[in-house]
């Protein structure tokens, strides 16, 4: 925790919000938690950064003027670990020629080179093929290494599609870098090397940024200058499989080219921070039960990850809705809740989580690391993104089919004319799921996307203070049902859809993934009841290793290896629980 000890707030913003607090939800201060948390003075709330850590004194500060308790033993903190970036080791490539090997020539990593971020640790040597596109689709009839071995070999690919004319190609969920080394790999190369396609003049190189996944192993793969290779024509081989939508793809006939790459990435840990607290009833009826609030309160910092803005100057990225909203959502009900203590029968915890914008790393690092036993909690609610309510007063819920007492309850409380949409499903891109994956039932209230998700104009002025104010009021009425009910919602298993990307095949397996498991191999964060991956015996904490005869490193590989099968297809799992790895089948089922 040192980080906090030695963070001074002085803040007009954070004194502001203070004075104006009172155990009312209103919409003024709704607005005044909501730009000091998106002020420049925050950065963009960065996981791990010191501003997020800022924000995150702000947060316990508030919860300790409202009364409550710190929910991590005596501390309203909870560090976490996680992957905070990467860094460019000893990377090289170069080329010789002739058995001999008297001509040799060496290229400067970042300028003629560079390591693509999912890249194993490797140093390779072999001769090359070119492999065209490096797609191989059988439902398209194309395959690049159709008539070629690139076994021990180092395959050059274009990257992107032959077909991109088209604007809604079938090549399209072919083009992806990681879909390609994935699929090199497995056809024995141990080596890829990337040439551009677009704007051959400047000739850009594949950025090099983390995108949230594990690397992929037994692999090196770069991203080159297509002026490096002028022993292949590579103009004339594009124009030729871009007209025919043909492979073009060879060995090299003379084995006079010996390429050699030497590559490393380092992942560099960083530590991050979520903030609880938690109500005391003063009749305590159900002493072993707790309703979870939450709300993540990182977001993109300087864009430098997942942003969708398209300028070149960086720009703070203050997340106005995505997610001051929610976490003003949650203090404003901690805050309320709180004034009512002795109305209450169950107790009330409050999170804000870090880490949602790169995968769900703080909420799924607590329900791994509860503070009390995790059967416990019997619903989580999650605020995320809650400030634009727009003319309609469009109101979404997900979560709705986890419990049967949902939807009776949210129609019923519905005194404030919300037009409400209804998912059914647990799992979703918010921290909820995380804590579904724990058979908790969970609502996730949601007012729904825009044209500045993610991008710098995402700021104060756009809030609809007034909205929230209404749909925290709704919030609250749905809570306090809960928390003083006789019986504790039930809990139903809702089909989470895990398809195959690749060919659109509607096969479904019911795996969750754990998106902070750091490991080689695709972790289950959770199995839904009663699906394929269930009835085979997966459960949470297990790591795929291996689908069938592909090797699974990651997410991505796992998605890749599904559109290989159709529902009914019966598939070999190798399995790593624990120390032990174990192999079972499993018959895929179809949504």
């Amino acid at each position: 925790m040192k980080k906090l000890f030695f963070l001074i707030i002085i803040s007009a913003g954070f004194l502001s919000a203070q004075n104006q607090n009172n155990s009312e939800i209103t919409s003024e201060e709704i607005l005044d938690h909501i730009k000091y948390l998106s002020s420049d003075e925050l950065e963009g709330r960065m996981t791990g950064t010191d501003a997020l850590y800022k924000a995150a004194e702000f947060l316990s500060d508030e919860f300790d003027n409202y009364g409550l308790k710190p929910f991590f033993g005596s501390d309203y903190f909870q560090e976490f670990p996680f992957m905070e970036k990467l860094e460019l080791g000893v990377n090289d490539f170069s080329y010789e020629i002739g058995a001999e090997k008297s001509e040799s020539f060496s290229y400067e990593v970042e300028k003629d080179f560079i390591p693509l971020s999912f890249t194993d640790n490797q140093n390779v040597v072999g001769n090359f093929a070119f492999a065209g596109y490096g797609i191989s689709a059988k439902e398209l009839n194309y395959d690049d290494y159709a008539n070629i071995d690139v076994k021990d070999k180092i395959v050059i690919v274009f990257r992107n599609h032959p077909d991109t004319k088209s604007p809604h190609s079938k090549f399209e969920q072919y083009a992806s870098l990681r879909y390609k080394t994935t699929n090199a790999r497995d056809k024995g190369a141990k080596g890829i090397i990337f040439i551009n396609t677009m704007d051959k003049a400047d000739d850009p190189l594949v950025s090099f940024k983390y995108d949230n996944a594990a690397k992929i192993s037994g692999i090196a793969a770069i991203s080159l200058k297509r002026k490096a290779l002028n022993f292949i024509p590579l103009d004339e081989l594009q124009s030729e499989i871009d007209s025919t939508l043909t492979p073009k793809s060879y060995e090299d006939p003379t084995k006079n080219y010996t390429l050699i790459i030497s590559t490393e990435v380092k992942e560099v840990e960083g530590k991050s921070i979520n903030v609880g607290a938690y109500i005391e009833p003063k009749n305590d009826k159900f002493p072993n039960e707790y309703l979870v609030i939450g709300a993540h309160f990182d977001h993109l910092g300087w864009g430098e990850q997942n942003s969708l803005y398209m300028g070149k100057e960086p720009m703070i990225h203050n997340g106005a809705d995505d997610n001051a909203s929610g976490t003003t959502g949650l203090l404003e009900l901690a805050e309320k809740l709180s004034s009512i203590k002795d109305k209450l029968n169950r107790k009330i915890i409050f999170i804000a989580f870090s880490g949602e914008e790169l995968g769900l790393l703080g909420s799924s690092y607590v329900v791994n690391h509860f503070p009390i036993p995790i059967e416990n909690v019997i619903t989580m609610i999650n605020m995320d993104m809650i400030g634009r309510l727009n003319d309609k007063n469009d109101l979404i819920i997900y979560g709705t089919g986890t419990s049967s007492k949902w939807k009776n309850i949210l129609d019923d409380k519905n005194d404030y004319d919300f037009n409400l949409t209804f998912n059914d499903e647990g799992f979703g891109p918010s921290d909820h799921s995380s804590f579904y994956g724990m058979k908790i039932p969970v609502l996730f209230f949601f007012t729904g996307t825009h044209g500045d998700y993610h991008k710098p104009s995402d700021d104060a002025d756009k809030i609809n203070s007034a909205g929230e104010e209404k749909l925290l009021k709704y919030v609250y009425d749905v809570a306090l049902t809960i928390v003083n009910a006789d019986e504790k919602p039930d809990y139903i298993s809702v089909a989470r859809k895990d398809t195959g990307k690749m060919t659109g095949t509607k096969v479904y397996v019911g795996t969750v993934p754990d998106f902070a498991g750091d490991v080689d191999g695709y972790k289950l964060g959770g199995v839904t009841d009663g699906s394929p991956a269930a009835k085979a015996g997966l459960k949470a904490g297990d790591i795929i290793i291996k689908f069938g005869d592909k090797k699974i490193s990651n997410i991505y590989d796992f998605t890749y290896a599904l559109g290989n099968y159709v529902p009914g297809n019966k598939v070999n799992v190798l399995v790593k629980r624990g120390t032990e790895e174990l192999t079972v089948e499993i018959e895929l089922g179809s949504r």
